[in-house]
């Protein structure tokens, strides 16, 4: 099985990109707090994966016209997708837990929903383990964020005071896509593992071109379907926009540097190539990347793609720039794959490209 493996950096240099709400017992009732991990060493500033997920699939609504996003539908107290894989495209990316309401309030809302909006009708609990996997975006160095006073005082009478808590560090995140999972749904009478409810598999039976797995209990969209869906998925991610408080502090949440590659299996090689030196900046830890690549060249199915925006650590990127030419001058003869270096968009448009013509990735 193959995976798009990957991780990235985005730069925060004044950022409040994910907040936690009031902070009791501040000066200000009002007072806005980040979400921190509090250890030992510090605190480090995070952006949950909620949070990322939710700028990924806003950003692909948005910026890729493909894209085919799944309704949102309310019952009193829960929200859910339509839970559709077949039809939409982040229901089979993204993942999806839907159940059959119990209560009369729940049956009555769905029957209202499937006349306004038609909703693909569920009578059995279905769920989606996301193909695509993101973790916790965490600084990579401990930080004390800044508390900002301000006051609203465009009215007559005396000014509101306000606060807010900022910070200043660089994020990283993880990622990875299961490649044989997107557009291969199950039908497997387990918990956690039914996709496919008895609406959907006549749905899916009735798509041109789709392949019945019956050994795996499966059924999976034709490949040039399920290429459309990952090569949108990262486009999207060439795109990426979002993030909270950007009218006060205008962050660019696209990735700053990002290191990716197919792989053979969903463990993260990448994940301790990418650190902290010791004043708390971001260095690439070139020893440690080429233990990776000699470790897991036989499980490394394409090249590495590494994107770093030119302006953002300059001297680092220069040493990195060294590191790549010795390295790709003696990668074929070594059986490791070679490192391609460019900017961030360049980078996921070139793995986009590259999906083209190496659709066995998909297998």
């Amino acid at each position: 099985m193959a995976f798009v493996t990957g991780l990235f950096l985005i730069d925060a240099p004044a950022s409040a990109l994910n907040n936690l709400g009031n902070i009791p017992g501040e000066r200000e009732d009002n007072t806005v707090g980040v979400k921190m991990i509090a250890t030992k060493a510090g605190n480090f500033p995070y952006v949950s994966a909620q949070a990322f997920r939710y700028w990924l699939r806003t950003t692909l609504e948005q910026r890729v016209p493909e894209w085919k996003a799944s309704p949102i539908f309310r019952e009193e107290k829960i929200a859910y997708t339509d839970a559709n894989p077949i039809r939409y495209w982040d229901d089979d990316l993204f993942g999806y837990m839907r159940a059959p309401g119990k209560s009369d309030t729940a049956k009555k809302s769905r029957e209202q929903i499937s006349t306004l909006e038609e909703a693909t009708p569920v009578k059995d609990t279905i769920t989606r383990a996301s193909p695509f996997r993101v973790s916790t975006l965490v600084s990579i160095a401990p930080v004390n964020p800044t508390n900002d006073f301000g006051v609203m005082s465009r009215h007559e009478g005396n000014p509101v005071p306000h606060e807010h808590q900022f910070y200043r560090t660089t994020l990283k995140g993880l990622f990875s896509l299961d490649l044989r999972a997107c557009g291969t749904f199950s039908y497997l009478n387990r918990t956690g593992f039914r996709n496919l409810d008895d609406e959907r598999m006549r749905i899916i039976k009735d798509y041109p071109g789709a392949e019945h797995l019956e050994a795996e209990k499966s059924y999976r969209l034709p490949k040039a379907e399920r290429l459309a869906r990952v090569k949108a998925l990262f486009t999207g991610m060439a795109h990426l926009e979002g993030g909270a408080k950007q009218t006060l502090h205008y962050t660019d949440v696209s990735p700053a540097l990002v290191m990716f590659a197919v792989t053979d299996g969903g463990n993260h090689i990448f994940h301790h190539t990418v650190g902290a030196n010791r004043i708390g900046q971001p260095e690439i830890k070139t020893d440690a990347l080429r233990e990776a690549l000699r470790v897991f060249a036989d499980g490394i199915r394409s090249p590495v793609y590494v994107g770093w925006v030119k302006g953002y650590l300059d001297d680092a990127r220069a040493a990195f720039e060294q590191f790549v030419a010795e390295h790709n001058a003696n990668a074929d003869a070594n059986g490791l794959p070679r490192i391609e270096l460019s900017h961030p968009r360049e980078a996921f448009v070139s793995f986009v490209a590259a999906c083209d013509a190496h659709q066995e990735w998909l297998d």
